[in-house]
């Protein structure tokens, strides 16, 4: 058995370039308002800096899995951050995006097959499932940094509201990720210290979790509770809910614009 990976297991994906490539095209389109389609610009910049950080969540897990003792990550592609890799396209891209499309909500991508049993020590466990959603966090303080910095000087508002929607997803996706519900990366942080009858109680769970949590998020209570909690975090790294819902209204921009952003864009 190898004892190190190989280095071309850690070479990075031209699929991940080229998303990486239209985010920050598009990303300076937003910027320098030269697109002309502001919202079609704000659209493409989102989605593929959203599919960028599917792959940075998942490329921590397999990152940390691979630290902590398994040597097969590397030769399933997890290290190329290639969102090709992690899964099937279908749950580990396609479903994402179209969750954010359809209701703003940064829903969990795919998934990196960890091999366990080559893992000792219930810390490196519980750290792996926290990798991905750290990522997330890390992800939510970069796109928010001009707001709690206050360095929003200079900075286009379009932007501003581009990143304040871009926030939303980093913050809401680490929310969900970190609910102790199982198949979610919260349960699995606390699963190796619960006891072996409890998680082979759980275990066939383990397929509806995510299921069940957007079920429960249809419930219109139960689905202001989470909101109101994802703006509190927003709010307290500065972004005001007008901001990440103009982001929203930007983002779906075959809608049009939404009245409410337009005395806000002329800074009235």
């Amino acid at each position: 058995m190898p004892t190190t990976s190989r280095h071309s297991d850690w070479r990075v994906s031209p699929v991940f370039l080229g998303i990486f490539a239209v985010m920050a095209v598009t990303g300076w389109a937003v910027w320098t308002d030269y697109a002309a389609s502001a919202g079609l610009a704000v659209f493409l910049f989102v989605t593929s800096a959203w599919i960028v950080s599917l792959c940075l969540h998942e490329y921590a897990h397999a990152a940390t899995a691979h630290h902590s003792g398994d040597l097969s990550i590397g030769t399933k592609g997890y290290l190329s951050l290639n969102p090709l890799a992690y899964t099937h396209a279908m749950l580990s891209i396609v479903l994402p995006v179209l969750f954010v499309i359809l209701g703003g909500i940064g829903l969990p991508g795919g998934a990196v097959f960890v091999e366990r049993g080559s893992i000792r020590g219930r810390w490196k466990h519980s750290l792996i499932s926290a990798a991905g959603p750290l990522t997330n966090v890390l992800f939510a303080l970069v796109c928010t940094a001009p707001f709690w910095l206050d360095a929003l000087d200079g900075v286009p508002l379009i932007f501003q509201y581009a990143l304040g929607f871009l926030a939303l997803l980093q913050v809401s996706a680490a929310i969900l990720n970190f609910l102790p519900v199982p198949g979610l990366d919260g349960y699995g942080v606390i699963e190796p210290w619960l006891s072996y009858r409890i998680r082979r109680q759980v275990e066939p769970l383990a397929p509806f979790g995510l299921l069940l949590v957007f079920a429960l998020l249809f419930i219109p209570a139960l689905n202001a509770v989470f909101f109101d909690a994802v703006d509190a975090v927003l709010r307290v790294l500065g972004v005001d809910e007008i901001m990440s819902a103009c982001g929203f209204d930007y983002y779906r921009f075959w809608e049009g614009e939404n009245e409410h952003c337009l005395p806000y864009t002329l800074g009235a």
